[in-house]
């Protein structure tokens, strides 16, 4: 695991920033697919080390200012600075190795269905570093045990796991470079509620352990309220508010009432209250 430790650290450049500069900074970043506006001068700053809960209504650009951050989908206007560093300035030198510095799970997992999990898992590393088979196993194995999920299940396809197995092995796979932010896009859409509750205490549990920054992309309320150091709520392609569950529970703005109020909410807090 040295072998990996040594590489990756080769590759953290550019240099450190302040650590109270946020660690992912967005400002004024408009994006459009043809005439149809979606994010339309969005702000927003993630802190080192919380798990940011982003909420929207669906098709509202949840999921949009996630790709755009990790370079997936183009804006046509404004910044967007990571690790201190405007992404567009860097070379693609510089670009790649910010980029080996975060993990993402994609919604459904976005795993390939023709690799068994460990050949999803060694992806990352295949393509980044130049690693012996014996040592890409083992790191595999590694990643499995870190997210819950036993070691034979690395020689299974996809199409051979539950939903929570699959959404557990793309996360071992987001975790293979060993990055300090991991991007999350509705990780627990699609599951039980016990499955779900499980996905957020290992999310906790990782962010707290591996000391990771958490961009979580969710509609879940229980994650918002048992996952979530903070919330940044998305409206009309802007971030509308941001602040701990407690902020978004007492605001009067409409949609953060309805979103944070509503029928579904109200059931959720008397399931609590029972």
């Amino acid at each position: 695991m040295a072998e990996v430790g040594n590489q990756t650290q080769a590759a953290r450049k550019p240099s450190k920033v302040p650590n109270n500069y946020p660690i992912i900074r967005v400002r004024d970043v408009w994006v459009s697919f043809g005439s149809h506006a979606v994010l339309k001068g969005l702000d927003l700053d993630v802190k080192q080390g919380e798990i940011l809960g982003f909420v929207g209504a669906s098709g509202g650009g949840k999921s949009v200012l996630m790709r755009t951050i990790i370079g997936l989908v183009k804006k046509q206007k404004g910044t967007i600075e990571v690790f201190g560093h405007d992404v567009d300035r860097l070379s693609e030198e510089e670009l790649h190795a910010i980029e080996r510095r975060w993990g993402v799970l994609f919604q459904h997992g976005a795993l390939f269905s023709s690799l068994t999990v460990r050949q999803n898992i060694q992806f990352p590393l295949r393509e980044y570093l130049n690693l012996s088979q014996r040592l890409m196993d083992e790191i595999a194995i590694a990643k499995l045990e870190m997210v819950g999920l036993p070691a034979f299940v690395a020689e299974k396809y996809p199409s051979q796991l539950s939903g929570g197995m699959v959404k557990r092995a793309a996360l071992a796979r987001s975790l293979v470079l060993d990055p300090e932010i991991v991007f999350l896009d509705e990780p627990t859409s699609g599951l039980d509620p016990i499955s779900a509750g499980e996905f957020d205490d290992l999310i906790k549990a990782l962010q707290q352990t591996l000391g990771l920054t958490v961009f979580m992309v969710t509609h879940d309320l229980d994650s918002l309220h048992n996952a979530c150091d903070r919330i940044a709520a998305l409206a009309d392609g802007k971030v509308i508010a941001t602040g701990p569950i407690g902020d978004m529970l007492k605001s009067d703005h409409p949609w953060l009432r309805a979103y944070f109020h509503g029928k579904r909410a109200s059931s959720r807090l008397d399931g609590k209250k029972a």
